[in-house]
């Protein structure tokens, strides 16, 4: 018979590990060693990278940089104080980065020119709503300051009085005022050329000897007029003395303005 074979049991493949401790400049680094029938290395699992940790401090510090405004800004063409006050959030406005930049930017807050150094405040915190509620009463305020009725402009003062002097230059003047304003035609050289014919420039002249004088009406004054003519021919505004020159005046020449179209068409007696 033939021989009887011997079955041996392959017995399993027993991985024995053991540690090899590698002295390396006095470190020692405990590695896995897969011993025995198969013999490799398990790849060392890498350490993973160790994140850094900023200390506390120095967070602190970056922070408070990246909150904190810049402490300038470059004007930029086409930039306006509202627009810079606005992307900075500068405490106060326009208004008060104005304020603080006045002498580089001059009195004309609309006008800045690019490349100019503006100051910067810090970066406003969030409004309380007390803060909210005071700014918006300000804003209210300054509104209607801005809206509020112009203050009205003072009337012009009056104009100054004209006065004439005492004499026959300034009675002329007068009456030949007290005309213009009654429509009654006449001159300066007319009404004088008249006056010194009649009474050489005596207001208190009258004529005692004439055929009016006969009548009880005899002629008075610069221009020689009896009464019942200065009466009929009186001018509104004027003494109703028939002495007082420019009632004597005016009304003479109202009455060559009826009877002759003007004092300065009278040449003789009229």
């Amino acid at each position: 018979m033939p021989a009887q074979g011997k079955h041996r049991r392959s017995q399993s493949t027993s991985l024995r590990r053991g540690l090899v401790a590698v002295t390396a400049g006095g470190a020692v680094l405990a590695l896995p060693v897969i011993g025995a029938t198969s013999a490799f290395a398990a790849p060392v699992p890498a350490a993973a990278p160790q994140q850094a940790v900023a200390p506390a401090s120095v967070s602190a510090q970056v922070n408070s940089a990246v909150q904190a405004a810049p402490a300038q800004h470059s004007v930029a063409a086409g930039e306006t104080l509202s627009k810079i006050a606005r992307e900075y959030s500068v405490s106060g406005g326009w208004e008060k980065l104005y304020e603080g930049n006045r002498k580089i930017v001059g009195e004309n807050p609309d006008l800045i020119h690019p490349g100019i150094k503006l100051t910067l405040g810090t970066k406003a915190a969030k409004a309380s709503p007390s803060t909210a509620r005071g700014a918006e009463a300000d804003r209210a305020d300054r509104s209607e300051r801005i809206n509020a009725a112009p203050v009205a402009k003072a009337a012009p003062a009056a104009e100054k009085a004209v006065t004439y002097t005492n004499d026959l230059d300034g009675w002329i003047k007068e009456s030949l005022a007290v005309m213009a304003e009654q429509g009654i035609p006449g001159t300066y050289e007319g009404i004088h050329r008249n006056i010194m014919r009649e009474s050489s420039g005596n207001p208190a002249a009258i004529n005692n000897w004439d055929s009016n004088a006969v009548k009880g009406t005899p002629s008075k004054g610069l221009l020689q007029v009896i009464d019942p003519t200065f009466q009929a021919y009186h001018v509104s505004g004027t003494s109703t003395d028939s002495y007082d020159p420019v009632a004597n005046i005016t009304a003479a020449c109202n009455y060559a303005a009826d009877r002759y179209g003007s004092i300065d068409n009278v040449f003789g007696a009229y």
